[in-house]
């Protein structure tokens, strides 16, 4: 068997905190059909999340870290639905939920690589065709990228179940996995997240080593200000 063969998502395999499942999607795809146009993207960076009570400590970072709310209640569903939410009030970002119904989590797709419909994901990002190498490496660099990149748009298609691949809105994703997950794994703070939430005491981003496609590490507000203080505080 191939070490990259693939399978359709379980809510069995979503069902564990985002943590623990979100190295599990590398390498794996989210595949969309929207207005009849089917993009492909295998997974290479992802970053966890958990809400309100949910795993042993809670996570500052997270939308749902004060409870649920109309904006983050996909995530408070069942595994396997997509959350999209709107990021800077621009960018549609997509997020596998993860974790057992009733308890908040969510697995932010960063970044992956175009390996079926580039056509169609230049169009959606409005690319110059043809596409130059650079260029379609770039297709879905960063989670907003990749949101355009697979057409997924908020608020119509929060929600979407990606278990099933069932019609929502007018658009299709199904997730795929690995049947042996990816073992070249880094990991690091997550990218943009203000204060200690975006430092190494999280380090809940997830991504294939050397993988020419992950987005680059940027601090988020007082993030590198709360790692530098911790750092003196334990040299201290």
């Amino acid at each position: 068997m191939a070490t990259d063969a693939l399978h359709r998502a379980t809510r069995t395999e979503l069902s564990g905190l985002p943590v623990a499942v979100a190295p599990l999607l590398l390498g794996g795809e989210l595949r969309t059909v929207v207005a009849g146009s089917e993009v492909r993207l295998r997974l290479t960076e992802v970053e966890a999340y958990h809400g309100q009570g949910t795993g042993p400590a809670a996570d500052p970072g997270s939308h749902a870290r004060m409870g649920r709310t109309a904006r983050n209640a996909t995530m408070w569903g069942e595994p396997g639905h997509l959350y999209v939410y709107l990021s800077h009030g621009i960018h549609s970002c997509v997020n596998v939920v993860s974790g057992p119904e009733g308890q908040a989590g969510g697995i932010l797709l960063r970044a992956g690589e175009v390996v079926h419909g580039a056509d169609a994901a230049a169009v959606r990002r409005r690319a110059t065709t043809p596409l130059t190498v650079t260029a379609l490496r770039d297709l879905a660099k960063g989670p907003g990228r990749f949101g355009q990149a697979v057409g997924l748009r908020h608020p119509i298609h929060d929600g979407i179940d990606a278990v099933t691949g069932e019609e929502f809105e007018g658009a299709r994703a199904e997730l795929w996995l690995r049947d042996e997950p990816v073992i070249d794994v880094a990991t690091g703070p997550r990218v943009g997240v203000a204060g200690v939430a975006g430092t190494a005491a999280f380090p809940w981003r997830f991504w294939i080593a050397g993988d020419p496609t992950v987005s680059p590490f940027r601090w988020g507000r007082g993030a590198q200000e709360a790692s530098e203080s911790a750092t003196r505080h334990i040299i201290g």
